[in-house]
């Protein structure tokens, strides 16, 4: 068999997939990829947090002084919206692992399935709308003036 053969074969299925990305059927995924995409995404920030919580809560065994040092920058604005970040993200990824296990472990779960991610969703939005407002409350008071 030929290299040139298979070589050319190659270029037209390449000219052929550039073609329909041209013409808008570029696949974007569906609403359960990115639902698995979001939970990994999710698992590897809450490990990235515990990772350093650990090593914060360890270093007071080393250097209080220098614990609270740390603990002092996480009072500042930008990691009160980190927190906020961080909720949310285990908020999600706490839900989407029930809606797993339903799936995989619930004779129904995979017929239903989709109702179950816009459920969580739904739930993840009602909690975290007035979870984002308590939690900014005191930031946004210190940052704007007011209150005490």
């Amino acid at each position: 068999m030929s290299t040139t053969a298979s070589s050319a074969a190659e270029a037209a299925a390449s000219d052929r997939a550039g073609a329909s990305r041209r013409s808008g059927t570029f696949y974007r995924g569906d609403p359960g990829m990115w639902s698995w995409v979001l939970h990994r995404i999710t698992g590897v920030l809450t490990f990235f947090f515990l990772f350093v919580h650990v090593l914060d809560t360890a270093l007071v065994r080393v250097s209080p002084n220098a614990y609270d040092a740390i603990i002092e920058t996480y009072k500042t604005p930008l990691v009160n919206l980190m927190e906020v970040g961080l909720v949310g993200a285990v908020l999600y990824h706490a839900l989407n692992g029930i809606r797993i296990i339903l799936v995989d472990f619930w004779s129904q779960g995979a017929r239903h399935q989709r109702v179950m991610l816009w459920s969580l969703i739904g739930v993840w939005v009602l909690v975290m709308v007035p979870g984002t407002y308590f939690m900014l409350e005191r930031t946004v008071s210190e940052m704007f003036g007011g209150g005490n």
